[in-house]
């Protein structure tokens, strides 16, 4: 974990984190729940565990030093996500570039991060669903890889659908647990000294210098 939290932080502010991805414990091992990952990764190394919110979503507030925020994950499905993203925002009294959301993305390598201020859904069914009801695309987002070399190269509906729910291959559980952990620190560095610093610094692969080190 690299130390982000000194004097020179950014002003910017990202007051509330959600993460993406299917509810029910069928769904918490593949590669569609990464958002979730991520989300589970900050509560713990916040030490501030996650409870139901006032609709269809989970919810923790963390501190970081003097940097306060919340963590969110909606209890729907993935395609149901914008309405539970609506939700928070009422709750936390948030607008939509206060967010930032994470998500799993089949078009980059696994290992792979990369925050965008704002952009398209990109094929991503739950982030389209957060842009219809928000009515926005200004959302920033962290997509992290989940492209393994199972992944389809056909890039059809229906494959695709497939792949995402499907778990990490055995040989990927270790790639996928670094990259997570990078993630959770890309969100951190974000909150601290915002999101020019985070994308200079975690818009890469991580996985090549930490399996041969």
């Amino acid at each position: 974990m690299q130390n982000f939290f000194d004097e020179g932080a950014s002003s910017e502010k990202i007051r509330c984190v959600i993460g993406l991805g299917n509810a029910g414990s069928q769904y918490a091992s593949t590669r569609h729940n990464v958002g979730f990952n991520v989300i589970a990764s900050l509560s713990h190394f916040a030490r501030s565990f996650m409870q139901e919110g006032n609709g269809d979503f989970l919810f923790s507030e963390c501190v970081i030093e003097s940097h306060r925020f919340f963590l969110a994950a909606p209890s729907t499905y993935m395609n149901e996500s914008g309405t539970a993203v609506l939700q928070i925002m009422e709750q936390f009294n948030v607008a939509a570039s206060d967010l930032l959301v994470v998500v799993d993305d089949f078009q980059l390598p696994l290992g792979t991060l990369r925050i965008r201020e704002d952009g398209s859904d990109g094929g991503h069914n739950g982030l389209a669903s957060v842009i219809y009801h928000l009515q926005t695309e200004n959302i920033p987002r962290l997509r992290v890889g989940i492209a393994g070399s199972t992944c389809p190269s056909e890039n059809r509906k229906e494959l695709m659908a497939a792949y995402v729910l499907s778990p990490f291959e055995k040989e990927e559980v270790q790639q996928a647990a670094i990259m997570i952990t990078h993630a959770r620190d890309a969100v951190l560095a974000l909150i601290t000294h915002g999101i020019q610093f985070a994308m200079n610094n975690f818009n890469r692969s991580f996985l090549d210098s930490d399996l041969t080190t």
